[in-house]
């Protein structure tokens, strides 16, 4: 068991594998793209596959698959492959915008991937264009429709975006009432890639619940299971759920789980934090496994009480505004 210095338990790994997107969603990067990381900058899959090897070794019992978008790095489904074959590993899932996940699903309910993020902020075609400057609505619809034909697991996720899509919380709850989806609707967070000043949400849970409750008065909380980052309700006679995820209130802080590698290997023990080792530098130093694990439990040991404390401290080296799809998502 792999425990921090607040004696949180730490079992899940969350690894971005590129920091490339096929879409332009403006709170995540400008509309020209990122300066891309080179292919000598990322990780290999090798690297990825010791690093997870070592540490499902040493604790982490689920990986969630992240980007940018996971699809757009050539021959994903053998990396996923080999990591489904890791014994110990209890769940592999991923994250995904959906535009070239359609003819993978099969395969992926195949190796073992029962769960699948995926990100959908409107369900309004030209809403969906102008927040990912892309038109690309109908293939992530038609990915939607691969999962549940595959019974496999489905969330939705939904940044909340004043004057951008606040219009599309109730009809994305109305999705769940015959289909067996959970759309969880997530606080907008300071990670937009473009370097200004970020002064806070105006729509944070509390407010995104009142506003689902003014529709659905009768909706019901449900307990949260065991490291949840999101609060989850229900709606009597819906199919499916509604979970809410403070993503900047940061209100789950407490019984956080989860660490990060980006594409570029660095470890991060919170998504608010600066990164606290490299890992692919490390490997390519030849470093052995028992060299590596003594690194990592010692940067385990390291980790900041919070998401708050975490801002601080890097805001002491401001480099904050970076994209998610550089943190991995």
């Amino acid at each position: 068991m792999l425990l921090d210095n607040h004696g949180r338990k730490i079992n899940y790994l969350r690894l971005a594998v590129t920091d490339r997107c096929n879409l332009r969603c403006f709170y995540c990067m400008p509309a020209e793209g990122l300066d891309w990381l080179s292919r000598r900058e990322l990780m290999t899959y090798e690297e990825m596959l010791r690093a997870c090897s070592l540490l499902v070794k040493m604790g982490i019992e689920k990986i969630r698959i992240t980007g940018g978008e996971p699809f757009v790095r050539k021959d994903i489904m053998q990396l996923l492959t080999a990591l489904s074959k890791l014994d110990g590993l209890k769940e592999l899932s991923l994250t995904t915008n959906g535009v070239l996940t359609a003819p993978h699903v099969a395969e992926l309910k195949r190796i073992g991937v029962r769960s699948v993020n995926l990100s959908l902020d409107t369900l309004d075609a030209n809403r969906f264009f102008a927040i990912t400057r892309r038109d690309e609505f109908a293939s992530v619809m038609e990915t939607m429709e691969e999962l549940l034909k595959h019974d496999m697991e489905v969330k939705i996720n939904t940044v909340v975006m004043a004057g951008k899509n606040t219009q599309d919380i109730i009809p994305l709850v109305e999705l769940t009432k015959n289909l067996p989806v959970s759309v969880r609707f997530i606080e907008e967070m300071p990670f937009n890639g473009e370097g200004h000043s970020y002064s806070g949400i105006v729509w944070d849970y509390v407010r995104i619940f009142d506003e689902i409750r003014q529709t659905f008065p009768d909706i019901q909380k449900v307990p949260d299971p065991q490291y949840s980052t999101s609060y989850n309700y229900s709606i009597p006679g819906h199919k499916g759920s509604v979970g809410i995820i403070a993503a900047y209130s940061r209100t789950f802080c407490g019984t956080c789980n989860r660490i990060r590698i980006t594409p570029q290997g660095t470890l991060k023990n919170c998504l608010y934090d600066d990164g606290v080792l490299n890992i692919k530098d490390l490997m390519r130093l030849r470093i052995s496994d028992t060299e590596l694990e003594q690194t990592l439990r010692r940067a385990f040991n390291t980790r900041e009480k919070d998401g708050w404390q975490a801002e601080q401290k890097r805001l002491e080296n401001p480099n904050f505004h970076e994209s998610m799809a550089t943190i991995g998502g």
